[in-house]
């Protein structure tokens, strides 16, 4: 599938949170809500001046996207040129299994295009920092990082990995 005709497919952040009316959409907003970011990476998320496309496999009863689609929804708030664009992982998969080191999709995956729809990079599921502390394979410092993670403590570790994405590309 073209890569334009499966971003326009997509939904809003809006529309993704909508589409749950309970338990989900609550905790969504929450962690959304709780965001708070340095001052220095709210500067970092400011000063891209290029529109960004994101393209989002996700859904909405998924733990790590209940997390990491928020974080990049705040970056919107900072940002209008960073454009989200959620497509469910059922009947995308062809085109997401490509960002998975398993044969399996990994959600939430964010593709990150320039407007012309240049791929710019790609995070998937968890920030680098989470997934290091998991291939250590301390299970003590695993279950700690995780439970501190699924509170959305690790929000800013996410915001940093995607903007190591877009600022290399600015």
């Amino acid at each position: 599938m073209d890569i334009s005709c499966l971003y326009d497919k997509g939904v809003s952040f809006d529309e993704f949170v909508n589409k749950d009316k309970d338990t989900y959409k609550e905790k969504v907003l929450e962690i959304l809500n709780k965001i708070r970011l340095s001052d220095e990476l709210i500067n970092k998320i400011e000063i891209i001046d290029k529109k960004i496309k994101v393209l989002v496999c996700a859904e909405i009863w998924c733990p790590d996207c209940m997390i990491n689609v928020p974080v990049l929804a705040k970056m919107k708030e900072y940002n209008n040129n960073i454009d989200i664009s959620i497509v469910e992982k059922n009947g995308n998969e062809d085109f997401f299994i490509k960002y998975s080191e398993e044969d399996r999709i990994k959600i939430p995956t964010f593709v990150f295009f320039d407007e012309k729809f240049k791929e710019l990079g790609s995070f998937v599921e968890h920030p680098k920092k989470i997934k290091n502390i998991i291939s250590k394979g301390n299970q003590p410092n695993i279950i700690v990082a995780m439970r501190k993670y699924r509170k959305g403590e690790y929000a800013e570790e996410t915001v940093k990995d995607i903007l190591e994405i877009l600022l290399r590309s600015q």
